[in-house]
């Protein structure tokens, strides 16, 4: 995991193999732990419940980019999407 500061916004990336990717939901949760925000809170500020945001980290094989990008403004980072 890569923690960076660039100008006010904090950019989070994680390189894991696709074939260790199984759930895509571990991505959001790693960020969000990483930043020391509850799910509660990430709930919040996405105008949902806590059962959906752990829905989404637990068991989520399948998440829209849209929802991801989402989920990192309400965390204050962005996404970075590589295929290498």
């Amino acid at each position: 995991m890569i923690l960076r500061k660039e100008s006010e916004r904090i950019k989070f990336s994680l390189r894991i193999p696709i074939k260790g990717l199984r759930k895509i939901g571990v991505l959001p949760r790693q960020a969000r732990e990483s930043s020391g925000i509850t799910q509660e809170q990430v709930a919040k500020k996405l105008r949902t419940n806590r059962s959906a945001i752990s829905r989404m980290e637990n068991h989520a094989e399948d998440i829209r980019l849209s929802t991801l990008r989402k989920y990192a403004e309400a965390l204050g980072k962005e996404i970075r999407l590589e295929i290498a």
